[in-house]
């Protein structure tokens, strides 16, 4: 049985990728960016990539996802939880995301960002309590709901919404 491709590339105080072409055209910009800071030596908090050969995958095999992805990603979530004493959907220690599309080459304000993935109803109340700061910690939750619909549900912002 073959190996599965891999479609994840960690950073942090372990990191696998570099700044090199070939990790930019696999990691994208900000992800081989990334991973050539933790590689130097520059405090960057722990994190992954998944590849371009998923979105490669995707639309070639009518928008599935690669068998092996699921756990690679566990994997991945598994490590940055052990560096940082945290963990994701925990109530008393929890762990968020900032989740960011990325392309070889930059191009700002194209690209969809969704930041605290893994806030709910009981994180939110976690991280009140954990920060001290409960208007951090729902607004935390209104930028997650807010990016999460329009990003993933395609909801549409009210006008008022617009900074």
């Amino acid at each position: 049985m073959s190996k599965a491709p891999r479609y994840t590339y960690e950073f942090g105080k372990k990191t696998d990728g570099n700044a090199s072409d070939e990790m930019r055209s696999l990691l994208g910009g900000k992800g081989a960016n990334l991973a050539e800071m933790a590689r130097i030596g520059l405090p960057v908090p722990p994190g992954f990539t998944i590849t371009t050969a998923v979105c490669t995958y995707y639309y070639a095999n009518k928008k599935k996802y690669p068998k092996a992805l699921n756990s690679q990603i566990e994997k991945a979530v598994s490590n940055v939880e052990k560096q940082l004493s945290k963990k994701l959907g925990d109530k008393k220690n929890p762990l968020l995301f900032s989740v960011r599309s990325g392309a070889r080459d930059s191009m700002p304000g194209m690209m969809d960002t969704i930041l605290n993935l893994g806030i709910n109803d009981e994180v939110v109340e976690a991280l009140a309590s954990k920060t001290g700061n409960s208007k951090f910690a729902w607004d935390c939750y209104r930028r997650f709901l807010q990016m999460y619909g329009g990003v993933v549900m395609g909801v549409e912002a009210l006008a008022s919404e617009h900074h």
